[in-house]
């Protein structure tokens, strides 16, 4: 999290740290411990990366791409059904038969909404935006995503405006609790 460059840039390398997550995940035999500490790990990057896009990449969106409104709002919608299976994930014990169809969803829906991102929507923004623009987009990302909250919120409020007044509360609340619980320390 937090690297460097414009926000397209920034975005894809959070898309590939997620794939790696992903990918241990598979690779795991067993659950226990081990297996919720991945998944927590994935739940926090995912929850700061979406954060980060709903505040300020989807509003970018809307105001530099022809049809940027139905674009965002079809972006959103794909965060929202992510978030509500992180939420059933983190509700779930890793022995639960329920957690590797979860898990799968969840892998599915991530990779379906990074490959529409990474296909069309990145290179239309790069297209229609200086290279200032986007610097200054990856800037405010990164500002946000460290201050974002590190738990899904699924009924929280998706407006770019909300989420800029309660992120930061929320995660502030959200990172005190993983501290006090050691959450996302592996």
């Amino acid at each position: 999290m937090g690297h460097g460059g414009n926000a397209i840039d920034e975005l894809m390398t959070d898309h590939r740290e997620v794939e790696e997550l992903f990918a241990r995940i598979q690779a795991m035999t067993g659950g226990g411990q081990q297996l919720r500490d991945a998944v927590d790990e994935v739940t926090i990057e995912l929850v700061r990366h979406s954060v980060a896009e709903e505040q300020y990449l989807y509003p970018a969106v809307r105001e530099h791409l022809q049809g940027g409104d139905r674009l965002a709002d079809k972006e959103i919608a794909d965060h929202g059904r992510g978030e509500e299976i992180l939420k059933k994930l983190e509700q779930v014990r890793t022995d639960d038969p329920r957690m590797s169809p979860l898990l799968q969803q969840l892998m599915d829906e991530v990779a379906a909404h990074v490959q529409d991102e990474e296909n069309n929507l990145f290179p239309m923004l790069r297209r229609a935006c200086t290279a200032e623009q986007l610097n200054e987009l990856g800037d405010k990302i990164r500002r946000a995503k460290s201050i974002a909250p590190t738990r899904p919120h699924p009924a929280a409020p998706d407006s770019p405006m909300a989420s800029k007044l309660l992120a930061p509360g929320v995660g502030l609340v959200d990172r005190a609790r993983d501290f006090v619980t050691g959450r996302g320390k592996s």
